[in-house]
C-alpha cells in the first residue's frame, strides 16, 4: 500500500506523516510529494516563514480547542523523536495578553492543559488590555526544524518527491495508491479537482532581529491585529517580531512602513527589547537580521478534514486550512486525517 502526501512537505504534512508512522505504517509506503521541499522558499511554502510557537491565536472552535490541546500535549513525543531541543523545538515561557477577554470556553480549555499556567493579575496589564496569562510554550525554529522532520522520515525511509501537480488525481502515482492526503494548504486554492475558493491568504510580515538578552514569548491580540515577540531557538539569538493579519493579501514584497510600525508595537509592548539591548536603547541600535512576508493558508469555516472518494473507490483526505495555527494544531489535525483514513472501510 503506498499514502502519497500532496504539497505536503509543509507542517500539516510531516505532521500528518508523523501520525501515519505512529498507527504502524511502514515508511516505505510512504510517498511526499511537494513542489516545494525543507529548505526552500517561496512565498507559496507557508510554513518556513512561521512565527513558529504554541499560542493563544486560535479561535474558540471546539475541534480547534481539541486539536491545540493534542499538539501541545504530544509535541514531545516528536521532539523526543526527531533528537531534543537541538532539532529547533524547545521550550520557553510565553506571556499572552488579550483585548477582549476570551470566552470561557477557550479559557477552560487552556487552563485544563498548558504547564506552569497563571492568570497576570488585572493590576500588572498593559493599559488597553483586558485579560493575561502566562504558561510554558513550545518554540520552533522553522526552518531548521522542517529540515529536521524531513531527515528523520527519509531516515526512516519515507520519499520525498518533488513534483508540481496541476490536478489533485496526479497524486495517485499507480494502481498500487489507494489514499492520498491532501495537505496542500494555500495551494488549495488552486489545485484542480479542489479548486477550494474558501481558502484564502493572511498575509503576515516579520521583523527578524539578533536578540540575545531575550529568552521569552509576549503576544497581544486585539480587534484583526496581532503584535508578537517570540524566541527562535538554536538560531544563533534570532527574535521574530510581529505582525499583521491582512485577509485576503497575496503579496510577497515587504514594506518599510509595516516594519517600523512591528518595531514600534513590540519595543512598546515588551520594553526589554531595548532596555537590555547591549548595542544600545534605541530601535535605530537594534540588530535586524531579515523582513520577510509570508500568506497564512486561512479557510472561511474553518480547517477542512474530511473523507472523499475519487476514481475506482480510492481514498482522498483532505487536511488544510489551519491558517497561522499549523504548528500549534497541526499534530491533532493529523490525528484526525489518520484516523479518517483507517475507518472500516479503508483501503489500507
Amino acid at each position: 500500500m503506498i499514502l502519497l502526501l500532496t504539497f505536503s512537505s509543509g507542517i500539516i504534512g510531516l505532521y500528518t506523516t508523523f501520525n501515519l508512522l505512529e498507527k504502524g505504517v511502514e515508511p516505505q509506503d510512504i510517498t511526499i510529494i511537494a513542489e516545494f521541499l525543507p529548505g526552500d522558499e517561496s512565498i507559496n511554502y507557508t510554513s518556513p516563514y512561521a512565527g513558529g510557537n504554541f499560542s493563544c491565536i486560535t479561535d474558540d472552535d471546539p475541534r480547534t480547542l481539541k486539536y491545540d490541546k493534542f499538539t501541545y500535549t504530544h509535541l514531545s513525543k516528536v521532539q523526543k523523536e526527531l533528537g531534543g531541543p537541538a532539532c529547533g523545538l524547545d521550550r520557553y515561557i510565553s506571556t499572552e495578553y488579550w483585548d477582549s477577554k476570551p470566552s470561557k470556553e477557550k479559557i477552560d480549555s487552556l487552563k485544563s492543559y498548558l504547564e506552569s499556567y497563571k492568570v497576570i493579575p488585572t493590576k500588572d496589564l498593559p493599559s488597553g488590555v483586558a485579560y493575561g496569562i502566562q504558561f510554558k510554550s513550545w518554540n520552533f525554529n522553522c526552518p531548521f526544524f522542517l529540515m529536521n522532520f524531513k531527515m528523520y522520515l527519509e531516515n526512516k525511509g519515507v520519499v520525498f518527491l518533488r513534483r508540481k501537480l496541476s490536478h489533485i488525481t496526479q497524486a495517485y502515482l499507480s494502481s498500487a495508491t489507494m489514499v492520498v492526503f491532501n495537505c496542500s494548504g494555500i495551494g488549495a486554492h488552486k489545485l484542480g479537482g479542489v479548486n477550494d475558493l474558501n481558502v484564502y491568504p493572511t498575509r503576515g510580515q516579520v521583523v527578524v532581529i539578533k536578540a540575545p538578552h531575550i529568552t521569552e514569548n509576549v503576544m497581544r491580540w486585539g480587534d484583526g491585529l496581532a503584535t508578537y515577540i517570540i524566541k527562535r531557538p538554536y538560531s544563533n539569538d534570532q527574535l521574530i517580531l510581529g505582525g499583521f493579519m491582512q485577509k485576503d493579501d497575496w503579496t510577497s514584497d515587504t514594506f518599510k512602513a509595516q516594519t517600523d510600525d512591528i518595531l514600534a508595537r513590540t519595543t512598546k509592548l515588551f520594553p526589554k527589547i531595548l532596555k537590555n539591548n547591549e548595542s544600545g536603547s534605541t530601535i535605530k541600535d537594534l540588530e535586524v537580521l531579515r523582513v520577510v512576508a509570508g500568506l497564512r493558508p486561512s479557510r472561511h469555516g474553518g480547517v477542512r478534514i474530511e473523507r472523499n472518494y475519487v476514481e475506482s473507490g480510492k481514498i482522498l483526505i483532505h487536511n488544510y486550512g489551519a491558517s497561522g495555527y499549523g504548528y500549534q494544531a497541526g499534530l491533532g489535525m493529523g490525528e484526525e486525517a489518520v484516523r479518517l483514513a483507517f475507518l472500516t472501510d479503508s483501503k489500507l
